[in-house]
């Protein structure tokens, strides 16, 4: 998927000098294959139709070492 890049971006650009730095996953990026369907659910469904693929996304978030 070619998107350009943003402000918020969840592309890792390398840093100017050239190195290879590592930065920490933003939640926001986090997760996408649980994130879109959960949320496509709740804007067609509502939120309370929806509990299977939200505790779905916490769990890949959890996974990922994010606190939710």
């Amino acid at each position: 998927m070619s998107t350009p890049l943003a402000a918020a971006s969840c592309e890792s650009v390398p840093a100017a000098d050239g190195a290879a730095e590592k930065k920490p996953l933003k939640a926001c990026c986090a997760c996408p294959e649980t994130k879109k369907p959960r949320d496509a659910c709740i804007i067609e469904r509502g939120e309370e139709n929806c509990t299977d693929l939200i505790e779905a996304h916490k769990e890949c978030m959890r996974a990922l070492g994010f606190k939710i």
